[in-house]
């Protein structure tokens, strides 16, 4: 060691990354030494520019349509515009003063952690431990680690290599003001929630899609039928590529598109996936190798290729989802309890992964799409029920949700559900504990009350409408 080297420090575990991960230690930890890296905003990207604070804009937006939506009801209401600044200050007021108050914690209620507000990269290994070197330079020694580093948002390079402004979730909420004109690139759920926040709220928008469809993951009948409804709210262009992007004088950000056209927005928003941070970890140092998507790999019970080193969340996980990166979380601290050779070590419960999209019509999914099941060689009975077609339905006037069911016809297994549709989010939980524990589509329907007549008869009368055998 050098003069102008600093001392290293030997802990016992290190976390890398402040999201899921940071609900690693708890009591059972409290003789561990610990420390945990985080560069950015403490709390992770759920708390600070994801779940949280965009469902409470989603929140104001439902309002927003409401109201504008009133006069179907006989009700008189106008939309008069939102405050947005104090829109902005109501939100991250809260999420704000959580991140600072996990933080805080951490540092000044820990005294077995410390905290690195720094990004962090693997050096290899030192004395038996892993070197961890922070941008500062100073070095941990830790024979443990857990890797939560998460992910970020993925900028295509046309708009990266340009000289513009653009947007991505983890700035765009905090605008000072709202644009009048805005462009969403993407087709995703990000990119569907946002439009779905800034047009009910005023901005004109317009989301760009390089293919054919938006949510082209999902089930084909909610990718279809959402993407009808989409175009019907906001300007929609579907196959379109862009080839340039450029800032006028006045701020305009101007883009090109693949047909000759441009289009002038105020704000750009780049709504397009996002990528694990594997690649920012030096992860060759320790003879770890990416995925061909570039995720960390782990087994199933969160151990990576090498040893002593977990993985949990967006980093590794291909869900990116939060509730998954908790159900990791708690795995991960079961099997650091129990040791890396542990024969009972706890596993990833990755088998029926719900997912929702807080879009308006809101949608959920869980399990297979009726294609995938078709694919897996399945004799399927499929029943899609309107939500026009229950009497609460017909108390909301509804014209567009629906609640698609998917069974084994011989077994009457339920191998997946699809709804778009108001409450689609909790609608579709009966269904996730039904697949969870066994419980076939007549069982489901049959072996318990509905309540009559809430919405959740649309889920009963697609399931009694199967054509089982």
């Amino acid at each position: 060691m050098t003069a102008n080297t600093p001392p290293s420090r030997h802990v016992d575990l290190a976390i890398i990354g402040s999201g899921s991960a940071n609900s690693l230690p708890d009591e059972r930890f409290d003789a561990v030494s610990i420390a945990i890296f985080e560069e950015g905003a403490y709390g992770g990207t759920c708390l600070n520019v994801g779940c949280i604070p965009t469902k409470m804009f989603v929140y104001a937006a439902d309002i927003a349509d409401a109201v504008a939506d009133a006069d179907r009801y006989q009700v008189k209401a106008t939309f008069d515009g939102v405050r947005w600044p104090e829109l902005v200050a109501r939100v991250f007021r809260r999420s704000d003063a959580i991140s600072a108050g996990g933080k805080h914690y951490r540092v000044d209620d820990c005294p077995n952690i410390t905290v690195y507000s720094s990004h962090v990269r693997f050096d290899g290994r030192e004395e038996g431990r892993y070197r961890l070197v922070t941008t500062a330079g100073e070095v941990v020694l830790a024979s443990e680690v857990v890797i939560g580093a998460g992910a970020r948002p993925d900028v295509p390079a046309v708009i990266a290599d340009a000289s513009i402004r653009y947007y991505t979730n983890n700035d765009v909420m905090r605008l000072p003001a709202l644009p009048r004109r805005m462009a969403i690139l993407g087709s995703g759920y990000i990119a569907s929630e946002f439009a779905h926040v800034f047009a009910s709220l005023g901005v004109a928008v317009t989301l760009i899609a390089r293919g054919p469809a938006l949510l082209r993951k999902m089930d084909g009948e909610i990718s279809r039928r959402f993407t009808e409804v989409a175009a019907q709210k906001w300007d929609v262009r579907l196959n379109e590529a862009m080839t340039d992007a450029t800032e006028l004088p006045d701020g305009t950000v101007r883009l090109a598109c693949g047909d000759g056209s441009h289009l002038d927005v105020d704000v750009l928003l780049v709504a397009t996936g996002r990528t694990p941070n594997g690649d920012r970890l030096n992860l060759d140092t320790i003879g770890i190798e990416l995925t061909d998507d570039g995720r960390v790999p782990t087994d199933a019970h969160g151990r990576t290729p090498a040893r002593g080193v977990w993985a949990l969340g967006d980093v590794c996980s291909p869900y990116q989802l939060k509730h998954v990166a908790n159900q990791e979380q708690r795995t991960v601290q079961a099997n650091l309890i129990k040791g890396w050779d542990a024969p009972d070590l706890d596993s990833f419960a990755h088998q029926y992964v719900p997912a929702g999209v807080f879009t308006h019509p809101q949608i959920a999914t869980v399990g297979l799409t009726e294609a995938s099941a078709r694919a897996a060689g399945y004799d399927i009975a499929v029943k899609i029920e309107e939500y026009g077609d229950v009497a609460y339905g017909w108390a909301m006037e509804d014209t567009v949700g629906f609640c698609k069911v998917i069974a084994d016809r011989a077994t009457g297994k339920l191998l997946g559900v699809h709804i778009m549709g108001e409450q689609a989010t909790s609608i579709i939980q009966p269904i996730i504990g039904a697949m969870t524990f066994g419980i076939g589509a007549h069982q489901l329907a049959r072996g318990q009350y509905w309540i009559h007549p809430a919405l959740t008869e649309v889920l009963e009368n697609a399931l009694l409408g199967l054509d089982l055998d």
